[in-house]
């Protein structure tokens, strides 16, 4: 093996590997993390590897070129090996070929992503704020828009933002009548800032209507202290 030369762009690939794809394999994250790999394997010129349309020279005069490719395929497997989880392991460490082991996992995993896709979506359209804070109700809608991506699918922002509206309590109803007719496009930043500002004018709200008097005691308390004098030595409260 000392008469071949590993390509730069395969060193480049092994050395950058992990800085570049910084997440391993699991049942969660094919979608991105086959996304990763394709693009770095792909901008070094590896892509053939992976499905197949450069496959091994089989004729026997190409020995030389088929001891290059097998040199290239196996640093290869080990580099997708190292992107792994120790979980996900046992189902790929008998194939022999980086195009093998790639085939193999998209046969596992995309399927399953597209049942994970369905029930992230299923419940982004019936989360619900309830007695959670708005920070914790935008919260739970990021991470699963956010999961949704990582699954490999897209969620429209105006999608979004009518599961954001549909599931807020009576109390924003105005709140949510004054969105829906507006005739300006709202971001989902600009939207997440209004509905927090929202809340606490609502809360302002509720506490004033709980403690109505509050105000005019106080100020009677206030006007009764200082007292209200007639003459030397009178004194009317």
């Amino acid at each position: 093996m000392t008469e071949f030369v590993i390509p730069p762009p395969l060193k480049f690939l092994m050395s950058n590997l992990k800085s570049i794809v910084n997440l391993q394999l699991n049942n969660e994250n094919y979608a991105i993390w086959s996304l990763q790999i394709y693009k770095l394997f792909a901008a070094n010129g590896f892509e053939g590897y992976l499905t197949g349309s450069l496959a091994h020279p089989d004729k026997l005069e190409d020995h030389a070129d088929s001891q290059l490719w097998r040199l290239i395929d196996q640093n290869l497997v080990s580099a997708l090996l190292s992107t792994i989880s120790p979980s996900i392991l046992p189902y790929i460490l008998h194939l022999s070929s980086t195009c093998k082991i790639w085939v193999t996992l998209s046969n596992r995993f995309q399927p399953t992503n597209r049942s994970r896709v369905i029930q992230l979506k299923s419940e982004l359209h019936n989360v619900q704020m309830k007695d959670s804070s708005m920070n914790q109700y935008l919260a739970q809608i990021k991470t699963l828009v956010d999961n949704i991506a990582v699954a490999g699918s897209h969620s429209d922002s105006q999608d979004i933002l009518m599961y954001i509206l549909n599931r807020l309590p009576p109390a924003y109803n105005a709140f949510k009548t004054a969105i829906r007719t507006s005739q300006l496009p709202i971001s989902l930043d600009v939207l997440y800032t209004l509905l927090c500002s929202e809340e606490i004018n609502i809360q302002s709200e509720l506490q004033r209507e709980t403690n109505p008097s509050s105000n005019h005691i106080a100020l009677y308390a206030n006007n009764r202290g200082r007292g209200n004098y007639i003459g030397r030595g009178s004194y009317r409260g």
